[in-house]
């Protein structure tokens, strides 16, 4: 069979089966305008819920001036080639020293993005002997990372710590003494807004030999009382022993890092081939993210914001009387009953009648007759901006499905 048939004619993604009929509104959407609470959708005026910009720090006039000067000052080839080879600056080492320093962990080294971070680093601290075991809910970049690992793998049901220790348990029965144990997890679910119980996880070191390792894309700089993480939050961050997040939601930029023992690191530098064979980040995009860096750092103002609005925001939508389970953080998980018809129409009335916008997920990843929504409070909103959204929610319902607004059951897991 032809190659290109076979693959255009492929039925095994449903997404994208449904392709033709949602793109350019549930899926590839066009927002335009400055990035913040207010932006526009097919010409109409919208409050937008749907950026994982969770400090306001997208559109800051400070970041915004400085990204300005670091451009003039660096341009955006530079630097040239691999880190590895020709591509490390002094900026990149200043940033991994404050990153360590402010994760209170002994190392740091920054990562171009962090889906291929995520992917490259499973990759490269496991052999074909060591065992990898994953929350069952985990993001498609620690997929993607099993995916890779040519050793045994092994899934835990999502958030179930008596499930885990079950895991380990039956590895530790039969692992032999030169095969290693890694548990990954996410910090924040970033479709649900779950936390992971990190605490707990970090309790069955006592009985378990594993390393673990958090991916806290979602907590980084939101979770905890300095932003420091989930595991701060949960007085857990000392038992991570790899902490890994991104620069792409709270600080509103691009790249990673992951967080270690100063010898763990050091390896990871040479043998992290995401790393090792991939152009150096643009130089104003690292200055740029020392200078991010320092406001999560110093301002506590806008993570304070950004959970006032988010108490608000999912307050109000349980006084009317929808279905806001499972998350601890701001995301804000929506789950409405309505076909998947009614979903599409409800979306884009959402859009353009009402001037909210916000992500709706549908089947497969969520059951059948059920719509998610997902919302994203920010330090940029307003409450007016929760008020506003309240009404349209409760009428656009009305609207396409002749009914109040009832809660649907949410799903066991959506991540």
């Amino acid at each position: 069979m032809d190659l290109f048939a076979k693959f255009v004619e492929s039925t095994s993604n449903p997404i994208a089966v449904l392709s033709h009929s949602i793109h350019g509104a549930a899926t590839f959407p066009r927002l335009t305008g400055d990035i913040g609470n207010r932006m526009t959708y097919k010409g109409v005026p919208q409050v937008v819920w749907s950026l994982n910009n969770y400090l306001g720090l997208a559109n800051d006039p400070r970041i915004r001036a400085l990204d300005t000067e670091f451009v003039d000052q660096h341009g955006l080839s530079a630097p040239m080639g691999s880190r590895m080879m020709s591509g490390d600056t002094c900026d990149l080492e200043a940033l991994e020293t404050e990153l360590a320093d402010f994760c209170r962990k002994p190392a740091a080294l920054f990562l171009n993005y962090g889906y291929q971070g995520m992917v490259s680093l499973i990759d490269a601290l496991l052999t074909r002997k060591d065992w990898l075991v994953y929350d069952s809910g985990s993001h498609a970049c620690i997929l993607d990372g099993v995916r890779m690992h040519n050793g045994r793998a092994r899934s835990f049901r999502h958030n179930d710590v008596e499930r885990l220790a079950s895991v380990l348990a039956r590895i530790e029965r039969e692992r032999a003494p030169d095969e290693a144990v890694l548990v990954v997890t996410e910090g924040v679910f970033g479709m649900s807004g779950a936390v992971a119980p990190l605490r707990d996880i970090v309790a069955l070191k006592q009985r378990y030999d594993f390393r673990l390792l958090v991916d806290d894309a979602h907590g980084f700089g939101v979770m905890g009382p300095t932003g420091g993480g989930t595991g701060e939050a949960q007085d857990a961050h000392d038992g991570i022993d790899l902490y890994f997040a991104t620069f792409a939601k709270a600080a509103a930029s691009i790249g990673a890092f992951v967080a270690s023992t100063a010898e763990v690191v050091w390896r990871l530098r040479y043998t992290m081939r995401s790393q090792i064979f991939a152009k150096s980040v643009p130089w104003p995009i690292v200055a740029s993210n020392r200078a991010r860096l320092d406001l999560i750092r110093s301002q506590p103002q806008p993570r304070q914001r950004c959970w006032s609005i988010a108490k608000a925001l999912q307050t109000g939508l349980r006084e009317r009387g929808m279905e806001v389970r499972g998350t601890a953080s701001p995301i804000t998980p929506v789950y409405l009953s309505m076909t998947a018809a009614e979903a599409s129409e409800f979306v884009e009335t959402m859009r353009l009648r009402h001037g909210v916008f916000c992500s709706a997920v549908m089947y497969p990843v969520v059951p059948p007759d059920v719509v998610q929504l997902r919302l994203v409070p920010t330090a940029a909103h307003e409450p007016a901006d929760v008020d506003e959204t309240l009404e349209a929610v409760t009428a656009a319902y009305a609207a396409v499905t002749g009914r109040p607004a009832p809660a649907a059951a949410a799903p066991p897991t959506s991540e």
